[in-house]
């Protein structure tokens, strides 16, 4: 018996994250229809949305920021409540990881997987699309122009917090905290794990023509996550990530669009693969985690000293 669990089958575990997920999702939805409501704004009307109206856009960004929260910080929280006897925090990655050298691989892993995450988004784009996702990628694309542009200096803020900070506290809680441990517990394998939540951490994003290199992105990061056995590195990478194209996007806007036509030397590509490859083979030679240190702890009591 696994004494810190109350739920021990991960298939049990992954059907009851998928569960919360949906209501989480029907919950957002009926706050999210309240606040639109509430504004006068019809959801069902969105191809004729105003994105110059710099009132309407706060209150997408409001939305954006609630439904950040309800839909990925929230189940995570729940999930870990009715999964964990004790310690949920610890269990959901919140461990103190000491090791500063985990900080900065992070932050470097981040910054040179840009032209090799570029390369991807190159072969990304030869993927054919339906028309439906091509008009869905159209409308994500206005509303993430009209959420960059700035007024004042105020926005910059605001973008940072509400585009780079928040998801990526959020998301990785959701994604890395509960999903990739709740998989890697399931395939009883840590890459099987990392690599299809990287493909679902993609997905939800509903954002296909950058499908690939976001999943790049989730791939760097459960791989971060697995290694560091600390959601402190990858919040903080996710944050760095999201923060550049912030900042950048304010700029150059045409990097908002998946489908802009940048083509880098490949020399370049090969440089960032070999450097984010290098990094990662570096940050297992550091590392202590094991999957029997993380899954086949059956005695382990409140007051034991956890492995870190």
């Amino acid at each position: 018996m696994r004494s810190y669990l109350r739920i021990h089958s991960p298939w049990s575990q992954l059907a009851l994250l998928i569960s919360l997920l949906g209501g989480a999702y029907v919950f957002t939805a009926l706050i999210i229809g309240s606040i639109l409501s509430y504004k006068g704004v019809n959801i069902g009307d969105i191809k004729n949305f105003d994105y110059s109206d710099v009132k309407f856009v706060a209150v997408l960004k409001l939305v954006q920021g609630i439904s950040t929260i309800t839909i990925f910080l929230l189940p995570a929280l729940v999930f870990a409540r009715i999964t964990f006897e004790f310690r949920q925090f610890y269990f959901l990655g919140f461990q103190k990881q000491g090791k500063i050298i985990f900080y900065l691989i992070a932050i470097a892993i981040v910054i040179s997987s840009f032209p090799f995450a570029e390369w991807l988004g190159e072969l990304n784009r030869h993927i054919p699309l339906t028309k439906g996702m091509i008009d869905s990628e159209k409308d994500a694309t206005k509303q993430m122009e009209a959420f960059l542009k700035m007024n004042n200096w105020s926005d910059i803020i605001i973008n940072i917090l509400m585009v780079a900070l928040l998801p990526a506290i959020c998301e990785e809680v959701f994604f890395r905290g509960c999903l990739q441990r709740v998989l890697i517990y399931v395939f009883k394998s840590p890459w099987a794990g990392i690599i299809v939540t990287a493909a679902l951490f993609s997905a939800f994003h509903m954002q296909f023509e950058g499908f690939l290199p976001r999943m790049f992105l989730g791939v760097l990061l459960g791989a971060l996550f697995w290694y560091s056995n600390s959601l402190w590195p990858n919040i903080l990478a996710h944050f760095v990530f999201n923060g550049i194209q912030v900042i950048a996007a304010i700029y150059h806007p045409e990097m908002i669009d998946e489908n802009n036509n940048v083509s880098l030397p490949i020399y370049l590509v090969l440089i960032s693969g070999a450097i984010v490859f290098g990094l990662l083979y570096f940050l297992r030679k550091q590392s202590t985690v094991t999957y029997a240190k993380v899954y086949e702890m059956e005695n382990l009591k409140e007051h034991d000293g956890f492995p870190s």
